[in-house]
């Protein structure tokens, strides 16, 4: 989860949240070349003669123009769509969960198991005990096998929502009417927070998610005990 004065994302806990933190640094870097660049021929033109030249005539540089930004749309674009692929295929997924959002809380079920469902809502101010997380708390929180793919079936009952998990590169909208599919996979146990990111109605930062990723053993006794 993100901590206090924090610059930058959060620290990735999944393959694809490490993918979109490669890509981020990546892109950023050709922003800041191309950033230089242009900052340096605008202070050339405004310290020199340049500009009383033929240079901005020259056949050669408008070939480097035209011809450069298409280069770099390239390197940005390939190493994109491969991440989308990866966010969007799912091959055999382990366990499938089906997350309806309400307002304002959330529900799951576990639809790989009978009669394996529960909502979740999250706990007020005055009911937090000490070292919990204020406006993050809730009464029950989604535990999940660790390392193994599972498939998020997102959708809402009533308005629109987003499931958006930032530590693992997840943020899916909930539309009513549509079911919408995530890839959700976890390298390290722990706690994982999120939030509702669709402004949903007047209780719209009342609606916290957190993933608990265990071993699969613990998640097997979890889930024998909550049917």
């Amino acid at each position: 989860m993100a901590y206090p004065s924090q610059l930058g994302f959060q620290d990735a806990s999944s393959p694809i949240m490490e993918e979109l933190l490669y890509f981020h640094d990546h892109a950023l870097m050709i922003v800041f070349l191309i950033s230089s660049l242009v900052l340096y021929v605008i202070l050339a033109m405004l310290s020199t003669k340049l500009m009383h030249t033929n240079t901005m005539d020259a056949q050669v540089i408008e070939t480097i123009w035209t011809i450069l930004p298409a280069v770099i749309l390239v390197l940005i674009a390939l190493p994109s769509l491969r991440i989308l692929y990866m966010m969007d295929e799912i091959n055999n997924p382990t366990i499938t969960v089906k997350t309806l959002g309400h307002q304002w809380y959330w529900s799951y079920e576990y639809t790989d198991y009978e009669d394996l469902m529960f909502d979740s809502y999250m706990i007020p101010s005055e009911e937090l005990k000490p070292g919990d997380l204020r406006l993050l708390e809730v009464d029950n929180r989604v535990v999940l096998p660790m390392e193994l793919t599972i498939r998020m079936l997102i959708s809402s009952e009533d308005v629109l929502h987003s499931w958006a998990m930032p530590s693992l590169g997840l943020k899916t909208d909930a539309i009513p009417g549509r079911l919408n599919q995530a890839t959700l996979s976890s390298t390290r146990p722990g706690l994982f927070y999120g939030q509702c990111s669709e402004i949903c109605g007047s209780n719209h930062s009342f609606m916290p998610i957190i993933l608990e990723m265990v071993p699969l053993k613990i998640f097997e006794s979890w889930s024998s005990s909550m049917v």
